[in-house]
C-alpha cells in the first residue's frame, strides 16, 4: 500500500470513522441507493464529491467516457450492463444519471484517435462512440468540438439505456427517470440536458 493511500485510510479512521460508525453499521445490513450514476473513471470528476453524497446514497458505475453500451445479452462479459441490471432490478433505483465531464480523455480519443499504447481495450471501447462524435464535430466550430462531443456521448448513453427493455418499461411507467449531466472541471458548474435542447446550468 502506498504512503498516500495509507495516509488517507488513517485520516478516515481518525477523523471520519468515529462520527460515521453508526451509519456504516446500519449500511452493513443492506443498501438502498436512490440513484444509479454512470460516470467517467476520470479522477477529477468524482460523483460522490460533486453531489455531496453520503455512503449508501449512490450506486456508481464508472468507465472510460461514461459510456453505456447497447443491450446485448449474449453471454459475454458486460460489466456496465451487469451493474445496470443489479441497480434497476435488485436495488430498484428511482433514477439513472449519465454524467459526462469537460476535458474527457476518452471523448478526445473518439475525436483524435486512440493512442497506440491502449489498443487492447480502450480502443475498442471508445469506438462505440466514435460515429456519434464524428457527426457532431462536423456541425460545430473546432473550438466547440470538445464539449459538443462530450454532451453527445451523454445523449448516446441515454439512448442506449433505453435499449434495455426493463429500463424502457420502467421509464414509460414513470418508475424510473433518466437524466443527462455534464460537469465542468474548471468552473465546477453542472449542466443538465433539457429534452432535445442544450445542456443548461443547474441553479
Amino acid at each position: 500500500m502506498t504512503d498516500q493511500i495509507a495516509a488517507g485510510y488513517r485520516r478516515f479512521r481518525q477523523e471520519r470513522w468515529p462520527e460515521a460508525r453508526a451509519e456504516y453499521e446500519a449500511l452493513a445490513k443492506g443498501q438502498k441507493p436512490h440513484t444509479l450514476i454512470v460516470a467517467c473513471s476520470d479522477s477529477r470528476a468524482d460523483p460522490a464529491l460533486i453531489f455531496d453524497a453520503a455512503p449508501g446514497e449512490l450506486f456508481v458505475v464508472r468507465n472510460v467516457a461514461n459510456l453505456v453500451p447497447p443491450y446485448q445479452p449474449d453471454g459475454h462479459l458486460h460489466g456496465v450492463s451487469a451493474a445496470l441490471e443489479f441497480g434497476v432490478k435488485v436495488l430498484k433505483v428511482s433514477r439513472i444519471v449519465v454524467m459526462g465531464h469537460a476535458a474527457c480523455g476518452g471523448v478526445n480519443a473518439m475525436i483524435n484517435g486512440t493512442p497506440e499504447s491502449v489498443q487492447d481495450f480502450v480502443g475498442p471501447w471508445v469506438e462505440q462512440g466514435r460515429p456519434t462524435v464524428r457527426r457532431v464535430c462536423e456541425e460545430v466550430a473546432p473550438d466547440q468540438q470538445g464539449q459538443a462531443a462530450e454532451e453527445a456521448v451523454v445523449r448516446l448513453s441515454l439512448d442506449n439505456l433505453r435499449s434495455f427493455p426493463w429500463i424502457a418499461e420502467r421509464e414509460a411507467a414513470g418508475e424510473l427517470k433518466l437524466i443527462g449531466l455534464h460537469f465542468g472541471i474548471a468552473d465546477g458548474i453542472l449542466r443538465a440536458l433539457r429534452g432535445p435542447g442544450p445542456f443548461v446550468p443547474l441553479d
